[in-house]
């Protein structure tokens, strides 16, 4: 069955959206008495009966709920690409995949000093229903660096591409975990040293020089290959 968004599910709101409302009727032809699911991003999934059709706000009967506690993914924080193509597909596949919390950091070589979160939130929702789970992750508020050592709980893993010891990500992962991507231009030797004084651990993602965006899908893949 299709899988529709609606915050305020737990609420008792059984209405869609606008959008959704539009989605469900023009595309999906969806009609009264049709089924669907629907999440509210937060663990809570329903199976529901369309009881009104109407474009700009479907009303829906609730038939079964259940919860789902949160998964155990990694959270990442990437400095944002220059193309925010890259940014946005890298957003999807990192939902796809699974990830807890995604912070975007402003670094000393950052190309990108502007992001507006709007069409991050809608890339991340529509990855989320499409791979078919029940939690959105947080897009946090895009964050300087250094205020992002300072701010921040769990475990650091940077990936860098400088000299130094390395150690295999998937060895050092643990839950609430962050994994650290830098800019096109790599963290600077200031903000490694600033990061290992945070308690960071230096981690390798290969042999390989990878783009921002790939790196950071590669690193999920890595720790999340056996959370299954």
């Amino acid at each position: 069955m299709h899988l529709f968004y609606q915050p305020e599910l737990t609420n008792g709101l059984h209405r869609l959206s606008e959008e959704e409302s539009g989605h469900a009727v023009r595309v999906m032809r969806m009609g009264i008495g049709d089924r669907a699911e629907v999440t509210d991003g937060r663990g809570t999934r329903a199976t529901v009966e369309l009881s009104d059709t109407n474009k700009r706000g479907c009303a829906f009967q609730v038939l079964e709920q259940r919860f789902s506690g949160r998964p155990a993914f990694p959270n990442v924080a990437i400095a944002p690409t220059k193309n925010m193509d890259r940014l946005e597909w890298f957003l999807e596949k990192a939902v796809e995949i699974g990830v807890g919390s995604v912070c975007p950091i402003l670094c000393s070589n950052s190309e990108r000093r502007i992001l507006k979160p709007d069409r991050c939130e809608k890339v991340m929702l529509a990855a989320m229903k499409q791979s078919q789970q029940d939690w959105l992750p947080a897009l946090l508020p895009f964050t300087p660096f250094m205020d992002f050592l300072k701010q921040t709980d769990g475990h650091l893993l940077l990936a860098h591409c400088r000299d130094g010891e390395k150690l295999p990500i998937r060895s050092k992962f643990a839950n609430g975990s962050w994994i650290l991507i830098g800019p096109e231009g790599d963290f600077t030797v200031q903000e490694v040293e600033a990061a290992m004084q945070h308690g960071a651990t230096a981690v390798s993602l290969g042999n390989n020089r990878l783009r921002t965006e790939t790196a950071g899908i590669f690193a999920l893949s890595v720790v999340t290959s056996g959370t299954e």
